[in-house]
């Protein structure tokens, strides 16, 4: 398939609130040039072979220091500056918050640089996250347990559980979405084709792909990164996916997802939006509802070469889903693999679509028209994962791409997995593979199996 122009430069400017996403120039990175990161990698890649299956987890909106603060080693702050100058202290706000913050295109211009508009090219200066706005405080709505409710992280003792995977295997703090529009529709085609077909924000119904027909269509972005609402595409693309790479290789794969009773459509899943799959046998044979069966296939010896899992809302960390189970959520798939017959051949990574908005202090790169996106989450675990390593070196969404490509021998999908450097640092596959050790929770598979369906529609606020 033939790569887009990575040089191009597309900005915009507005829409409401759901996603991924984030972008600038400047960054502090720890770890070197992208080109350094890549002769790295190089190295580490010797071994990837031993890597027969790789699982996908996606969780949503949260960015790292909202998520980990605090955690040994990591590039994490505990407090920022609003766009009057002053410094503030982040507070606590829970997972199972009522509210959602924006993030839009809007947010991430106002988080940016205090703006709301695009400044294409120019650094984050990372003081506005204030001005986006908040679904707390205001009449009908609940009260909001801090004065910038923005500035917050998640209470250690509801993080307990990621802090327990990343200090037993590796956390990685300089993940970044690879679209800076923090659409969390966006960032899922990233993580399935490596691009949106210049889709920014979010479709106009809950219609997250085909089956919403004609009348469900985004704006597009234009090279001086403005939001076209008069150049609307419709929400069925054509583009090249991982899934069908790994088709034509003859390597199996499938989508863990879940849909919302009622017809109100498919609950992130991000093959919906592609007519060739939606409307061809991959939809029946690799898209699966709900994402439960992943452990059962797990346990009659039915994992893919390639999985993706997404969350119900209840599940996902999501906020305004009034819920904390999504920590356990991940652990019950980290223990699924962990005991199962895959384990010496696995590697997991998980992710967070975007940064919901919440406070984050590191500036995300200005790469191309739609990218970077603000930082975001990444754990990796595995037997060959090194033992409670912080990853400092510069990744996006993409990269995950990108190592499944080079594992695979698999051809770059776009501009985004060809740049992006995979994960291999995360790996030392001269060690033995490490022995799997439980980690306890209180929720574990059969919890999940048991929870009632979750009716809620997919993020699109």
């Amino acid at each position: 398939m033939t790569l887009r122009n990575a040089s191009v430069y597309i900005a915009f400017a507005a829409i409401a609130l759901s996603g991924c996403g984030a972008n600038s120039s400047a960054m502090p990175v720890a770890a070197g040039s992208a080109d350094a990161d890549r002769a790295s990698g190089v190295v580490a890649a010797a071994g990837i072979n031993k890597i027969d299956h790789v699982v996908i987890v996606i969780q949503e909106n949260r960015s790292v220091d909202n998520l980990f603060q605090g955690f040994p080693g990591a590039d994490t702050q505990s407090y920022g500056y609003i766009s009057s100058g002053k410094k503030v202290a982040l507070g606590q706000v829970p997972l199972e918050a009522t509210w959602d913050l924006d993030h839009s295109s809007t947010a991430f211009f106002e988080a940016c640089n205090g703006t709301g508009k695009s400044i294409p090219g120019t650094d984050c200066q990372m003081n506005g996250f204030d001005k986006e706005a908040a679904g707390c405080g205001h009449a009908g709505y609940p009260k909001c347990p801090i004065a910038h409710p923005q500035y917050a992280f998640v209470p250690a003792k509801e993080t307990k559980l990621y802090f327990e995977i990343g200090e037993q295997y590796v956390l990685g703090d300089r993940m970044f979405a690879s679209d800076f529009d923090e659409s969390s529709f966006v960032a899922h085609q990233y993580l399935i084709a490596a691009q949106s077909s210049s889709a920014v924000n979010y479709p106009n119904s809950d219609s997250w792909g085909c089956y919403g027909g004609g009348g469900v269509t985004i704006p597009t972005l234009s090279q001086q990164r403005q939001v076209q609402y008069d150049k609307r595409i419709v929400v069925c693309f054509e583009n090249q996916t991982l899934g069908d790479e790994l088709d034509a290789a003859k390597l199996s794969w499938r989508f863990y997802t879940s849909a919302v009773p009622g017809g109100s459509g498919h609950l992130w899943n991000a093959y919906s939006a592609i007519d060739h799959i939606y409307n061809g046998p991959d939809w029946k044979e690799d898209v699966i509802d709900p994402q439960t069966v992943f452990f059962s296939d797990v346990k009659h010896s039915k994992l893919p070469a390639v999985s993706w899992i997404t969350p119900t809302c209840e599940n996902s960390d999501h906020a305004s889903c009034d819920s904390n189970t999504g920590p356990a959520w991940v652990t019950s798939i980290v223990n699924a693999v962990g005991k199962s017959k895959y384990w010496s051949s696995t590697a997991i990574f998980v992710v967070w679509d975007d940064p919901g908005g919440w406070y984050d202090h590191v500036p995300p790169k200005y790469v191309d028209y739609d990218g970077l996106g603000m930082r975001v989450p990444l754990l990796v675990v595995s037997p060959y994962a090194k033992k409670g390593y912080v990853s400092h070196v510069h990744y996006e969404l993409s990269s995950l791409l990108s190592f499944v490509e080079k594992r695979f021998g698999l051809q770059a999908l776009d501009a985004s997995d060809q740049r992006a450097t995979p994960p291999l640092d995360c790996f030392d596959f001269n060690q033995s593979p490490r022995k799997f050790v439980v980690i306890p929770s209180d929720k574990r598979e059969d919890y999940f199996l048991r929870q009632p369906v979750d009716t809620r529609p997919v993020d699109n606020e």
